[in-house]
């Protein structure tokens, strides 16, 4: 029962980090495009302190490393840590699905890699 407990705090953990990303990257975006040099990146920064979609992605990695904790507290890393590579997967197929990027053969080669991965550490 622990070990389901513990798979599903992981996923939850997952969840919010690829929640995280992606509305990070949208309020980003919605910056819109800027010079990237010493003068503009403080406006930058207060602009994107004040943006909603980066707030929502900045407690999101909080409550994320909130549950982290507690997942360490109840599984070995060598076991936990890996399944956070899901996060990879799940933020290129959002990615692909709810912002139109590109993701092409090499990269889901790459996600066919990472789940083999993670299925074989889950049943370790």
């Amino acid at each position: 029962m622990v070990k389901y407990l513990v798979l599903s705090l992981i996923m939850l953990d997952v969840a919010l980090n690829v929640t995280g990303q992606l509305s990070l990257k949208h309020g980003m975006s919605k910056m819109g495009n800027f010079a990237l040099s010493l003068s503009t990146l403080p406006p930058v920064f207060v602009h994107a302190a004040f943006n909603p979609y980066v707030i929502l992605g900045l407690v999101c990695y909080g409550l994320g490393f909130l549950v982290w904790l507690v997942v360490l507290t109840k599984a070995e890393v060598s076991y936990a840590y890996p399944l956070i590579s899901l996060g990879y997967v799940f933020t290129a197929i959002l990615a692909r699905l709810l912002i139109g990027e590109t993701v092409n053969l090499t990269r889901v080669a790459g996600i066919l890699v990472i789940c083999a991965g993670v299925f074989l550490v889950a049943r370790s």
